[in-house]
């Protein structure tokens, strides 16, 4: 599987998040704590990363992303009941829009790390 490590690396991180804060804290709070794991385990982070989307190689709007993890994988936090379609949907045109080939929604839910992993299509 594609940057497969690399994923393992940060799904494993959010695991200890959650073990240490548990659920019911704002996104911003789990981004804090991931920020701290992950430079801890030596990856190169860039929190609230302003990417840009392209159309026919010219710049039609840009996002910002939670976090972007070795300038390779795109990580979304929520911390909702439930995962939703848009919030996948929301992952795969930042894919799309950008060079990043993988990325990750981790959801800091009730009683679970709930983790979707999308990967663009090459």
């Amino acid at each position: 599987m594609l940057h497969s490590e690399l994923t393992e690396k940060i799904i494993a991180c959010a695991y200890k998040v959650y073990n240490q804060m548990g659920y019911g804290y704002l996104e911003s709070v789990y981004e804090k704590c991931m920020l701290i794991e992950l430079t801890d385990i030596g990856l190169s982070v860039e929190v609230q990363k302003h990417l840009e989307v392209f159309y026919k190689g010219q710049v039609v709007g840009d996002f910002v992303a939670d976090i972007v993890v070795n300038n390779t994988v795109i990580v979304e936090l929520k911390s909702v009941s439930k995962i939703a379609k848009a919030h996948e949907i929301q992952l795969v045109n930042y894919l799309v829009s950008t060079d990043r080939p993988v990325g990750l929604i981790l959801n800091f839910a009730k009683n679970k790390v709930e983790v979707k992993r999308k990967v663009k299509n090459l």
